[in-house]
């Protein structure tokens, strides 16, 4: 007698795409290209995914840690996934692995379930995907794309010279009597207005907020931001960027529709005589800058640890926040400053100025109360890392041995885009 053709259930991994704001740090992470988008959505392909959970603890949102059973036959296309604004209900008819009926007398045949593979420590994540241990408990996610709340914008400021290229600005938004809490490290996304070409609402985009938890102004419910004026894509043709041009153009007064915030990880510590160790470029300076004016409103509360900062631009005409940082005490931040493009002087990156400074950076290294954070353009990830383990490893540390324990520790952090 033939035996039961068995049913074979799946448990697809998929994105949500009312929670996703299109950071793309799950395609990067995924170790095996099963995750792709296109002008609306993050999708994951069924027949590629093998559920390592690569990209679950980086994901700032948890959009990323959804599944569903569902006939393998009948898996999600991701021509399909690209079509929605919600995620499908689950069908209770899948959902939880079945079997096919036995005939009497027919061996069970197992159902098919995805591999339970960890991968958090291995070098596919490569910070940390935990916060540090005396971090605040962040909150996430507390306005969506369907519930989002407004924010009012009480000031908007050009960080860099007219004569520059480069127009970032400072931008305030003030929430009013909703309740908004963030911590350093934290982003929020905005929602543009308008609609793409296809008719569909914009997407979120996210932006890392540059004021400490007790706001940017000490006491009011209000965050800052670091915003760069998009006017050229990744392939160097002229464009205008849709979030950062409208926000740039905000008036005093006007209001912004808000979602998140988002972050659980890229944290700041709250003890005391933690050592922050900061790297970036541009606008990935608007955590550190959060983390620094935190600090400095409690340094005369007991916090002695160490701060010192690298941070690469342009030119010194196209760094934000360089008057103000430049008017803060030697003896609270050593700040290293590296300018690629001045005329008449060499090229000088944040790993030039890193490799000067390798005796106090190792010094910092070996000390078990530093965190490491890393913002900015995702070209300098590579280069820090390197210069961080040739620092390490002339100084008779191990950094093999010394990056595990960064990352199992909560004590190094990677932002990059």
């Amino acid at each position: 007698m033939n035996g039961p053709v068995p049913v074979e259930i799946l448990r697809q991994h998929l994105i949500d795409p009312e929670i996703c704001i299109r950071c793309n740090t799950c395609e990067e992470t995924c170790p095996i290209d099963a995750i792709t988008h296109d002008g609306t959505n993050y999708v994951v392909k069924a027949e590629v995914c093998n559920g390592c959970m690569a990209c679950v603890p980086p994901c700032p949102t948890g959009a990323i840690d959804n599944w569903r059973n569902v006939l393998k036959a009948d898996a999600y296309s991701i021509d399909e996934q690209y079509t929605w604004d919600e995620l499908p209900t689950q069908s209770a008819s899948v959902s939880a692995p079945v079997e096919a009926p036995l005939a009497q007398g027919a061996a069970a045949t197992p159902v098919a379930e995805a591999p339970d593979v960890t991968v958090a420590g291995s070098d596919l994540v490569r910070g940390s995907t935990v916060p540090p241990w005396s971090a605040a408990r962040p909150y996430v996610n507390l306005y969506t794309h369907k519930a989002p709340t407004t924010a009012t914008v009480v000031g908007n400021y050009r960080l860099t010279d007219d004569a520059t290229e480069s127009d970032i600005h400072h931008i305030v938004l003030d929430f009013g009597a909703m309740p908004f809490p963030v911590l350093e490290g934290q982003s929020i996304g905005i929602l543009p207005p308008g609609a793409t070409p296809e008719g569909r609402a914009h997407h979120a985009r996210q932006y890392s907020i540059a004021s400490p938890r007790d706001g940017e102004r000490p006491g009011y419910n209000n965050v800052s931001l670091t915003v760069k004026r998009v006017t050229r894509d990744h392939g160097g043709n002229e464009t205008d960027g849709v979030c950062s041009n409208y926000l740039c153009d905000l008036k005093k007064g006007d209001t912004v529709t808000v979602i998140g915030p988002f972050g659980n990880t890229f944290l700041m510590p709250n003890h005391p005589n933690s050592h922050l160790l900061m790297i970036c470029t541009g606008t990935g300076s608007a955590p550190m800058r959060a983390m620094t004016e935190y600090r400095r409103r409690r340094r005369l509360k007991g916090a002695t640890g160490k701060l010192m900062l690298f941070f690469g631009a342009r030119t010194q005409q196209e760094l934000p926040y360089f008057g103000p940082l430049m008017n803060l005490p030697k003896d609270f931040i050593d700040t290293n400053l590296a300018f690629s493009r001045t005329p008449g002087q060499p090229k000088r990156y944040v790993q030039d100025v890193l490799r000067e400074r390798a005796v106090d950076v190792a010094q910092l290294l070996k000390d078990g109360n530093t965190h490491i954070y890393v913002c900015g353009l995702k070209g300098m990830e590579d280069g820090v890392l390197q210069t961080l383990q040739e620092i390490a490893e002339k100084h008779a540390l191990s950094w093999d041995a010394l990056w595990e324990r960064l990352k199992r520790e909560g004590r190094l952090h990677l932002e990059t885009y």
